[in-house]
């Protein structure tokens, strides 16, 4: 029988009550439900000791529109997943962390997959609005040189490595996570790198051609001898010549390939 704990007139029961995102009870109940069973007795005694530890200060009207607490919070959690990885990370490693109660912890976000994934959403907007962002106006080879630089130094960055290693460990069991990460990273980029090339043919600066494949490969080839050697712990930092190196020869050979050349 689940343990039955009364607060403000309603009776909820510790396992598997519904949690509504308002409450500071619901809160502490999350915590019990979420942290593995227990004894009648000792359910009672965890909820009533997270209801003591919750703070009313950390429970905004509208937790949606609290977006330093949520910073907070997910700044903390990414530090735990870096030190010690998804699977070993707690929900209670991360509040500390944070600097939050568990119960405030659990008003935002219901598990540490639902963190993790506000994570790698966060980051990947990151690379999106900095790195994939292109002036149509200049001059078509500095604006790649430039983004397959920025694009090597995000990638092989030590926090673009451990969420990529994290989310092909849990892509098997949970393909959502999966799907998610290459639909809001590789994927956008790319995307995002198509529209421009295709912008520049229209322009007359490149010739016509299959802008998707030509943006596909573009990225790809500014990473070669670069990216899976950081990713399989071959080695631990990107050597800068090398980077020039295969940036230059990526993008000199896509110019030399499609550039329209006056007659």
């Amino acid at each position: 029988m689940p343990t039955q704990v009364k607060f403000g007139g309603l009776t909820y029961d510790v396992a598997s009550a519904p949690v509504p995102a308002s409450s500071a009870s619901s809160a502490a109940l999350a915590v019990d439900a979420r942290d593995g069973a227990a004894t009648e007795g000792e359910g009672c005694e965890r909820a009533a000791l997270e209801m003591e530890l919750l703070d009313a200060k950390d429970l905004p009207a509208d937790p949606r529109v609290d977006r330093a607490k949520r910073r907070q919070i997910l700044e903390g959690a990414n530090r735990v997943f870096l030190k010690q990885g998804f699977d070993a990370a707690s929900m209670g490693a991360i509040a500390q962390q944070a600097g939050v109660s568990k119960g405030t912890l659990y008003v935002y976000f219901k598990s540490k997959e639902e963190l993790f994934g506000a994570i790698v959403d966060d980051k990947r907007r990151q690379q999106a609005q900095h790195i994939f962002t292109f002036n149509p106006t200049e001059d078509i080879e500095r604006v790649l040189t430039r983004l397959g630089h920025a694009f090597v130094d995000f990638l092989c960055s030590r926090e673009c490595i451990s969420s990529l290693r994290t989310v092909i460990a849990i892509a098997n069991r949970m393909p959502e996570m999966g799907e998610q990460f290459y639909r809001t990273g590789p994927a956008m980029g790319a995307a995002r790198l198509r529209d421009y090339l295709e912008a520049q043919v229209a322009a007359g600066v490149l010739e016509p051609h299959d802008c998707e494949v030509a943006a596909a490969q573009l990225i790809e080839s500014s990473a070669s001898l670069i990216f899976k050697p950081l990713l399989f712990n071959v080695n631990t930092a990107p050597d800068p010549a090398l980077v020039d190196r295969v940036v230059g020869m990526a993008v000199s050979t896509y110019l030399r390939a499609w550039r329209r050349h006056s007659a």
